[in-house]
């Protein structure tokens, strides 16, 4: 499973050093924005979406709402899986290789002058675009963190904060306060914004939210979502809603959060209830909570997903305690070294039966096979063993794994990518 060349990333880190550079800070995005004559408030509304978990499905709820709408949309993600066109969606589709380099061009005699990273770089590419192409509404997704990222250089008309919990804490903080208080960085005075837990609001989002006079808007208290009818409700008024793309609590939350944000700016981008009360532009998000069928209905089912912290594994964890019955689940792990490798993979433990574990070859950061071997077998599991590589470790489970087990496959996008591209662009089982 050969994996993409990709000349562009290759580009961009060349102007920037390498993709793994994290350089925290938004002095080097202004900087650039000045010498580049562009400004911070862009003459579209503009949507920030941060958050440790949920970010690109609420930009894909997003995203959708407004084509259906009839708006043209620009939708900024990352990281990407397979190519770094990936990054920008113009209208629903990756932006042309052709106008990144046009753009990259154009930026690169800034980058001479300014040491900007891997991200800044792509960010203000990015930003280019939707300018030169005029889109109606601009979605920017938070890389890391959100004070100090480089799409909090943008003004926003919206923000989004889904969820608050540890991951990335060499960067922002050791605890859940800290965290929240870097996610919390994009809000805006007088601006509204969004906050997605419910169980356990996270207080450092709350009093940011109170110091800077943000009108902030929270799921569970401010706006509701009912699964069970299909219905939202907020701000004085209810409206039908499609049920989520992708299965879990967690999906319906990023839907409320999506059509909140929709509800919020009627004035700026007008939006029927008839555009969000039902899918006609499907959007797609490969590698998140994807249920999939290879192999055919007489073979395992495979369940693919890019969680790569506590969170997202307890989320997963859901999945197949409402999935697996009493068939057999193995898992296919590989994961980044600077992640919380036991905090991720101790909540699927229950559900796991056997363990694969692969190393990830494409960045320095990547935990070892021994790392990741010695993590589980620390946390108790038995069945663990190591593959060379992908095809080895889907072949193994494909041959021992029968109709109605399971195969998991996650713990980071560097993994999934190495999945068959048809499998995770194939529609859902």
């Amino acid at each position: 499973m050969a994996l993409l060349a990709d000349s562009l990333s290759d580009r961009v880190a060349e102007l920037a050093g390498p993709p793994e550079q994290i350089v925290m800070g938004l002095e080097r995005m202004r900087a650039a924005l000045a010498a580049l004559k562009m400004s911070a408030r862009l003459p579209m509304p503009v949507m920030l979406v941060g958050g440790t978990n949920g970010k690109g499905s609420t930009v894909v709820y997003l995203e959708a709402f407004y084509r259906q709408a009839g708006y043209r949309v620009g939708a900024y993600t990352s990281p990407h899986l397979w190519q770094f066109t990936e990054r920008l969606r113009l209208d629903g589709r990756s932006a042309p290789e052709s106008l990144w380099h046009q753009q990259l061009t154009e930026v690169a005699a800034t980058v001479r002058q300014i040491p900007l990273t891997y991200f800044e770089i792509a960010t203000l590419a990015a930003v280019r675009m939707m300018l030169a192409t005029r889109v109606d509404v601009a979605i920017l997704e938070v890389g890391l963190g959100g004070r100090l990222d480089a799409v909090n250089a943008f003004t926003p008309d919206c923000s989004i904060v889904t969820t608050v919990d540890l991951d990335h804490q060499d960067w922002l903080g050791s605890d859940r306060a800290a965290i929240g208080h870097e996610k919390a960085g994009i809000f805006r005075r007088g601006v509204p914004a969004l906050y997605g837990d419910t169980e356990d609001p996270c207080a450092s989002v709350l009093e940011a939210a109170v110091r800077a006079d943000v009108p902030l808007q929270r799921l569970g208290r401010d706006f509701h979502i009912d699964p069970l009818h299909g219905k939202w409700s907020g701000f004085g008024h209810g409206k039908d809603a499609p049920p989520p793309l992708w299965e879990g609590a967690v999906q319906w939350a990023n839907l409320a959060l999506a059509l909140a944000a929709v509800s919020l700016l009627q004035e700026k981008l007008p939006v029927s209830d008839a555009a969000v009360s039902a899918w006609t532009r499907l959007p797609q998000l490969p590698g998140r909570c994807q249920w999939l069928q290879p192999w055919g209905k007489d073979g395992p089912d495979l369940l693919v997903d890019v969680a790569h912290n506590p969170q997202a594994a307890r989320q997963l964890a859901a999945l197949l305690a409402a999935r697996k019955g009493s068939g057999r689940c193995h898992a296919v792990v590989g994961m980044l070294a600077d992640k919380d490798i036991a905090g991720t993979l101790a909540p699927l433990l229950h559900w796991v039966d056997a363990w694969h574990v692969l190393e990830i070859t494409d960045t320095p950061r990547a935990a070892s096979m021994l790392q990741l071997r010695d993590t589980l077998r620390g946390l108790g599991a038995t069945a663990v063993s190591a593959d060379a590589s992908m095809e080895q470790a889907l072949e193994r489970s494909r041959t021992t794994l029968a109709t109605g087990d399971i195969l998991l496959c996650f713990g980071s996008f560097h993994l999934v990518k190495q999945l068959p591209m048809a499998w995770l662009l194939s529609d859902p089982s």
